[in-house]
């Protein structure tokens, strides 16, 4: 080789290893991943965080549940002190704070899309019942109708952050859309820490945030007859949220017969139409609210309730075993 050619590899060497020394230099720092749960909101929360800073993962988890335990503070109906005991307890109108007038806002919103079939006014009627006690059972006729009194269209009205009762006997319940909610806050926290990946799973009521590392998330579904077993499973590519409501999560039995804790506002009984609903949609208060009402409706109205709001799909399993869902959601379903 003569010593042009020398020289000339000799700087093409010393190019290569300054290209690469920059690579290494600016390579993408290796993720760390945080994951904790706590019981909050009457049921396990577990948050998952993947980023690039674990002290910053570790201080947004925390404030993440954090800010789910401030969001049952305020609409637990068992806190004395919450906006939802005082809605309930008060002779007037009661001003609440700004995050529980959003979630009575969209709850009432859904109830009147829904016919009905979502009501934040049956905490009597869940009292009566007490599926969610130590001692639940069947009521009497005439309680459940007495139960019923001051529920339904109109019993709650809300003036921008001021809730009026027209019945002094409603008791509001937001348990069919508030723990979504605090899901929705704790991963919003999440989202402007930077993760760049992270989950928030609240007993069932699930957000997802950015994108999965080259696959697509995977979510199961539970089958409601076969406890620990899986229906099938969602494959999405996308951020979302993701609410399964079903009959098997709270009941009891008795004379052969399952009663649960969704309960059908026109009858005041456990709606019999299903056994479980799954929504997909952009959050996961929209999805609480609307797995309930579609539960209730019943197979055909409550598909069609997902099918005609926008940016939602939905699974349903009916009283019978039978599975149906949404078109849009066909092509991301995954069968055992």
């Amino acid at each position: 080789m003569t010593l042009k050619g020398s020289l000339l590899s000799a700087l093409l060497l010393l190019l290569a290893l300054g290209t690469l020394l920059a690579v290494l230099r600016h390579r993408v720092p290796a993720e760390e991943e945080v994951r904790r749960e706590r019981l909050l909101m009457g049921t396990v929360v577990a948050i998952q965080a993947t980023g690039e800073d674990r002290q910053d993962l570790e201080e947004a988890v925390e404030e993440a549940f954090d800010e789910i335990a401030r969001i049952e503070a305020l609409m637990s109906p068992y806190r004395s002190e919450s906006d939802v005991a005082h809605i309930s307890s008060s002779e007037g109108p009661v001003e609440v704070s700004p995050e529980t007038a959003e979630v009575i806002a969209l709850g009432l919103d859904i109830g009147r899309r829904s016919g009905g079939a979502f009501d934040l006014t049956l905490g009597r009627l869940k009292e009566l019942w007490g599926i969610e006690g130590d001692s639940p059972g069947v009521p009497e006729p005439g309680e459940i109708t007495r139960a019923l009194v001051g529920t339904g269209e109109g019993a709650l009205l809300l003036d921008k952050e001021v809730v009026t009762r027209k019945d002094r006997g409603t008791l509001v319940d937001l348990g069919g859309i508030a723990k979504g909610y605090a899901v929705d806050r704790a991963a919003a926290i999440l989202q402007r820490a930077g993760a760049v990946r992270a989950s928030v799973n609240a007993g069932g009521d699930m957000v997802l945030v950015g994108r999965p590392a080259g696959r697509p998330w995977k979510i199961g579904i539970q089958h409601p007859r076969r406890a620990g077993e899986l229906l099938a499973t969602l494959h999405l590519e996308e951020p979302a949220a993701v609410v399964s409501s079903g009959d098997y999560e709270r009941f009891f039995e008795e004379g052969g017969r399952r009663y649960h804790h969704l309960f059908d506002p026109r009858t005041g009984y456990p709606a019999a139409g299903c056994q479980s609903v799954t929504v997909v949609a952009g959050k996961a208060a929209l999805a609480d609210a609307l797995a309930t009402a579609a539960f209730v409706l019943g197979p055909e109205e409550g598909l069609a309730l997902l099918e005609q709001t926008p940016g939602v799909e939905g699974l349903l399993v009916t009283a019978s075993g039978e599975v149906r869902s949404t078109p849009g959601l066909r092509d991301r379903i995954r069968w055992p």
